[in-house]
Formats: structure tokens, sequence, C-alpha cells
């Protein structure tokens, strides 16, 4: 699907807030809110805009620390690679994980509740994945692509 400049300010707007309703985006990209529906539809139908998500705290009890890690595994086989992602999935503490091209095999981002968390993910969890050889650990200092205030609900 080709965008145009209205679909890149579209998209642009409900990466910042997701959950601005139809007509402040008409609005704001200067379409009626029937002609900005339809274009959203479109962007959704071409999967351009493959689903909308909540950013969702860890516990909410206390802040939690994000994690980048890189794993490469012994081999890259595909018996290994499958019994690797689903012990990947069976990890709570793992919310994305990306198979690579490069350096490192996969790319991990988990949260830890503090670092003597994150020791006994790293020993306890990542270092018994199925075929793993190196584990290089990243910490966050912060996202700089979270909204700084919470966005309101929708109405």
């Amino acid at each position: 699907m080709h965008l145009d400049t209205i679909d890149t300010k579209l998209l642009t707007l409900l990466r910042s807030d997701g959950r601005m309703s139809n007509a402040k985006l008409a609005q704001s990209v200067g379409l009626s809110p029937s002609a900005c529906l339809r274009r959203l539809h479109a962007l959704e139908e071409s999967g351009v805009i493959r689903g909308y998500a909540a950013i969702v705290a860890a516990d909410g009890s206390e802040p939690s620390t994000v994690v980048i890690v890189q794993i490469s595994l012994e081999r890259q086989t595909d018996d290994l690679l499958r019994s690797f992602e689903a012990a990947v999935r069976r990890c709570a503490e793992v919310r994305e994980c990306y198979l690579m091209g490069g350096m490192t095999d996969y790319l991990l981002r988990l949260e830890a509740k503090s670092m003597a968390d994150y020791e006994r993910l790293h020993t306890e969890v990542l270092s018994r994945l199925p075929g793993v050889s190196r584990i290089q650990s990243n910490f966050a200092i912060r996202n700089v692509m979270a909204h700084a205030v919470p966005t309101k609900p929708r109405r």
C-alpha cells in the first residue's frame, strides 16, 4: 500500500496516542471523520496497522528494569531453533523475542524487578534455554518512545 502524507500523519498521531478519537484524528489531519475512518480501515486491512495494544507495567507495584538480551546458540538447526523458541514462549518475563540475522541469533526484551531478579533470571532461566552458548545483556536507562504523560481513557 502506498502511504501518502495524510496516512503518514495518521500513523504518527496513533503512535503517539493509540486511543485518540477518530474525530480528533480527522481534525488533526484535515479530513472529515468519515474519510478519516475509511483511511484507518484501509490501513488496518492492508496490514500497515497490525493492531492496537496496551502498554502494561510489570505488576504496577514497583518499577521494572528493562533488559535487552542478545543470545547466541551453539548451532542453528531447525530443531534447536524450534525448541529454543518454544522454551522462550514459556518465560513470563520475556516480553519480546526476535530471530535475528547478524552477530547474534536472538534478541529478547525482558523485564526484571531488580538487578537481583535479573541475576536469578540469567542463572535459572536464560542460561538453561536449549542450545544457549552466549548471553549478552544490556540494561535500558529509559524508554524514549514511551508516553511522558499517561493517555486518558477513550470516550
